[in-house]
């Protein structure tokens, strides 16, 4: 498996590698119109919300994975195969596009991400369509080692909350149900793992960080977000900094807020609640 972040370089070194356009934003401005103004040549436009995600739900949050079934057609239909190497990318340092990447090494496909995203290409860009020949892609189930329940969530070892700081301290939720974090969940967003210009740190510098959180080893390990998208950037630095996979709570906070269990707010982790006999938080 190719590293999961990868230069612009090393990214043209990789013969017949297909670029991945997945410009999303919160704010519900239009990826599709960012790719059509201009993107790497040859990028076919991935659209989180359909392809990466399935039909949101109260009970499962607003980016439930998809079914395997759903994302394998998606990904043959955008021309996408099976044996492709995948290059991915966003104008967020990764945020979005790091979905695509994580879901398709979870099955075994060869994908990273671009570090520094359209802004660190050095290359010509491309406006309007592109569209490749469909591909073969079959079906594969998620790799059940990689995934968390809530329950998980709320008992793991290590729970790391990828969002930004003032969302886990429950300062703002622009989006879902209620502010705050799960208890005991640490606080890593996502955009440290980045530099002044967007691209990652080193795994060096990406080991340090975890390892001041006290992460040495992301076995035992459950990343969380908003919707189980921005926690695949977190995922992807631990496996660059050399850490190992830890495990997607692919709910994420979208569906622990839309129940009664018990949040934290501030600063620090919180108190987790008891539990019961079956490891169960109540």
């Amino acid at each position: 498996m190719i590293s999961p972040v990868v230069t612009p370089a090393q990214a043209r070194s990789l013969v017949g590698a297909v670029f991945a356009d997945v410009r999303w934003y919160l704010d519900g401005r239009s990826g599709r119109s960012a790719w059509l103004s201009g993107h790497l040549p040859g990028a076919v436009f991935v659209d989180l919300n359909t392809a990466l995600a399935g039909p949101p739900s109260t009970e499962a949050g607003r980016h439930p994975l998809p079914e395997p079934e759903a994302f394998a057609a998606a990904m043959a239909e955008l021309g996408i195969g099976e044996t492709d190497v995948v290059i991915a990318y966003d104008d967020a340092g990764g945020s979005s596009a790091g979905r695509l990447v994580w879901l398709l090494r979870n099955i075994g496909v060869e994908a990273a991400l671009l570090d520094g995203g359209i802004a660190g290409w050095d290359g010509v860009v491309e406006t309007g369509e592109t569209l490749r020949p469909a591909a073969t892609f079959n079906a594969r189930p998620w790799d059940a080692a990689t995934l968390a329940t809530i329950d998980d969530a709320a008992t793991a070892y290590r729970v790391v909350d990828a969002r930004a700081g003032a969302r886990y301290r429950g300062e703002t939720e622009p989006v879902d149900a209620r502010a705050g974090h799960i208890p005991g969940a640490i606080s890593l967003p996502f955009g440290g793992n980045l530099d002044a210009d967007q691209r990652f740190l080193p795994p060096a510098g990406l080991r340090e960080r975890f390892l001041e959180a006290g992460l040495t080893d992301a076995a035992g390990v459950v990343v969380y977000c908003g919707s189980g998208v921005t926690a695949c950037h977190d995922l992807l630095a631990l496996e660059y900094a050399g850490l190992g996979r830890a495990r997607l709570y692919p709910g994420s906070w979208s569906q622990y807020a839309a129940t009664q269990r018990p949040e934290a707010t501030g600063s620090e982790p919180g108190e987790r609640p008891p539990s019961d006999p079956d490891g169960v938080t109540r």
